[in-house]
C-alpha cells in the first residue's frame, strides 16, 4: 500500500531511519575528508609562506614513501599505490623542484634510488611542526579531551593497517 501523497509522512523509510539517527551516513565520509582538507589546506598554505610555495598533497605522500633511507621508483609506486610510470612522474617532479635526487644504489649497480634532498627534508619537518600547531588549534578550539576522544575513536575503528601512503592511488582510481 502506497502512503496518502497528501499526506505529511511520504516516506516511512527516511522518517523512520531519522528517528533514530537525524545524522545520515553519508556525512561522516564527508566531515572526515572536510576535515583532512581543512588541515592539508592549512597545512600547504603555511608551507608556501615557509618557503615551499610548489608542494602539493601528492608531494608530501610521495617524500613520505621515498622515506630516510631512499627508494627505487619500483618501491615508491607500490607503497603509493599507483604504477612505477605514475611514480616515475611524480619523482621527475620532486628532482626539478629540488625535493630528492637519483642517485645510484650501492648494493645494485643496475639500480637507482631515489633519496630526499635537504631541500625535501626540510619541506617534511616543517610540515611535522605544522600538524602539530594545526592539531593544537584543535585542541584548542574543540577542547584537548575531546580531541584525544577523537583521535582515540577513530584509532579504534580503523586500527593500525589504515595507516597506508596510498591516498594518492586510492583517490585517482589506481
Amino acid at each position: 500500500m502506497v502512503d496518502d501523497p497528501d499526506a505529511e509522512n511520504v516516506n516511512q523509510v527516511v522518517e523512520v531511519r531519522k528517528a533514530v539517527s537525524e545524522t545520515p551516513g553519508y556525512e561522516l565520509p564527508l566531515l572526515l575528508f572536510a576535515g583532512f582538507r581543512s588541515l592539508i589546506d592549512k597545512l600547504h598554505a603555511e608551507l608556501a609562506e615557509q618557503g615551499h610555495p610548489d608542494v602539493r598533497p601528492a608531494y608530501g605522500f610521495a617524500m613520505q614513501a621515498i622515506g630516510p633511507a631512499g627508494a627505487s621508483a619500483s618501491d615508491i609506486g607500490r607503497r603509493l599505490g599507483v604504477t612505477k610510470q605514475a611514480a616515475g612522474k611524480t619523482v621527475d617532479r620532486l628532482v626539478t623542484l629540488g625535493y630528492a635526487e637519483r642517485a645510484d644504489d650501492p648494493a645494485d649497480a643496475r639500480r637507482k634510488l631515489i633519496r630526499l634532498t635537504p631541500h625535501g627534508l626540510d619541506a617534511l619537518a616543517r610540515s611535522a611542526a605544522v600538524f602539530d600547531e594545526l592539531r593544537a588549534e584543535w585542541a584548542a578550539s574543540m577542547g584537548p579531551d575531546r580531541l584525544r576522544d577523537l583521535e582515540d575513536a577513530l584509532r579504534t575503528v580503523t586500527g593500525p593497517e589504515s595507516f597506508r601512503l596510498d591516498a594518492a592511488g586510492w583517490l585517482g582510481g589506481a
